[in-house]
């Protein structure tokens, strides 16, 4: 484990929340995700299901946690179940939990060999006066999931085994209760914050004409990794000169030219938490007039987006809002005028060929995070704030983003440090 132990209090507490959201006769279950394999023998890394993680901080592949409330033995109303161990595992994969380090981390008293889990499951299913069976799926609104998971396998296997129960979905209490960040989360956000500043810093003293985009991808690794990161939140975006203009560009394989601009999209994870950072700088250190001048608009209305935050707005008007506020700094750029916006298509507006996505989406366990975006903000959630301006015409694209706390007042910019103004931006670089 590359991050600091977190404290079972955390899990503890989340676990008890999730308790009171239950309908009474009740049980849950949740699983880890699966190693996914990639060629031959050859498997990805693995990457803990972000609900088990909330509920357990076990971060450990075929993991099952159930809670039974009501069961009659209180020693089995909460129970984890871990892979056992053995030589060969220990020589070929390296140290698995075991039961008393596993009571340790996740405060879960009772811990298991998963070998013994269909036999206690039934247990609690045919014993335990269980009415309502909670199982987990991912239901994010931008999810398309073309795999079946772990979670679906056990979904289908249960049904099938017990098909009188009531089955309930997890999904919408989950993204309730992650939406809202504990100060314990939010101190381990600011941590893949602070390391992602740390490789901003690292990148600013780098980048010159010729560097090509994918050795500028290998110094942000560098940072991430010396300082306890497993690597990025994300597929790092290092756009320069017109691919700038493309939102989810990944190839990372140009040289980087004199006078071009160039947008870094690049977040670190810390202990399965993320950030999402996007700057836009120039390579040979000094922003041309015109690339100053879309920087600065972008930068006015992200401090603007940023003041309408707080409790109780609801996105889509929130998101509204600042593409008027857009389409006025486009106007500002000579890229339409007033008249023309007078005169646009109603289901076509001008500013969408500048300004084509979400400013803002909620951040923690996932970087999309999960939470329903009709829903009004509150206090202790996490969003990005992430304009932009996109001139493919002039191959220059700018996004400025940064993650803040909703708070009863304002906003916490967790990203309070990492350098932002053009001014600041051209100092570092020529240092």
């Amino acid at each position: 484990m590359r991050y600091k132990s977190i404290g079972k209090e955390l899990f503890v507490a989340n676990r008890k929340r999730l308790l009171k959201e239950l309908k009474s006769h009740s049980v849950v279950v949740v699983n880890a995700n699966d190693i996914n394999p990639t060629n031959s023998d050859g498997t990805m890394r693995f990457r803990q299901n972000s609900d088990l993680f909330y509920l357990t901080g076990v971060d450990q592949e075929e993991t099952i946690l159930v809670l039974c409330p009501g069961f009659p033995d209180k020693k089995f109303r909460e129970v984890l179940f871990l892979r056992e161990t053995n030589e060969q595992i220990a020589t070929w994969e390296g140290h698995k939990l075991t039961k008393e380090e596993a009571r340790k981390a996740t405060g879960v008293e009772t811990v298991q060999w998963i070998s013994e889990f269909p036999r206690l499951f039934h247990t609690m299913m045919v014993m335990g006066d269980v009415e309502h069976v909670y199982l987990n799926t991912n239901d994010h609104y931008r999810a398309d999931v073309a795999i079946e998971t772990r979670e679906m396998r056990f979904v289908k296997s249960c049904q099938q085994k017990y098909p009188l129960h009531k089955y309930e979905r997890l999904a919408p209490i989950m993204h309730g209760l992650r939406s809202v960040k504990s100060d314990a989360e939010i101190d381990l956000l600011q941590r893949a914050c602070d390391i992602t500043e740390q490789g901003f810093r690292r990148v600013l003293k780098f980048v010159k004409p010729g560097v090509k985009e994918y050795e500028i991808e290998a110094e942000w690794a560098h940072e991430f990794l010396r300082n306890g990161s497993r690597g990025f939140a994300y597929e790092p975006i290092i756009a320069s000169g017109a691919n700038s203009c493309v939102l989810h560009y990944i190839e990372n394989d140009k040289p980087c030219q004199d006078g071009d601009i160039l947008l870094l999209d690049v977040g670190a994870e810390y202990a399965n938490y993320n950030a999402d950072l996007t700057r836009a700088i120039p390579v040979n250190g000094k922003f041309t007039k015109r690339q100053k001048e879309v920087y600065k608009a972008v930068l006015r209305v992200q401090r603007e987006a940023m003041k309408i935050l707080a409790p109780g707005v609801k996105y889509y008007d929130y998101h509204k809002e600042v593409q008027k506020i857009t389409e006025s700094e486009l106007i500002g750029l000579k890229l339409f005028d007033k008249k023309d916006v007078k005169n646009q298509p109603a289901d076509r507006p001008l500013f969408a060929k500048y300004f084509m996505h979400g400013t803002s989406h909620q951040l923690g366990l996932d970087v999309h995070d999960v939470g329903n975006m009709y829903h009004a903000m509150q206090v202790g959630q996490v969003w990005t704030v992430e304009p932009g301006i996109y001139i493919r015409e002039e191959g220059l694209g700018i996004r400025i983003e940064n993650n803040v706390v909703i708070q009863k007042r304002g906003v916490l910019d967790l990203m309070k440090n990492i350098p932002i103004e053009v001014e600041e931006i051209e100092d570092l670089m020529n240092a």
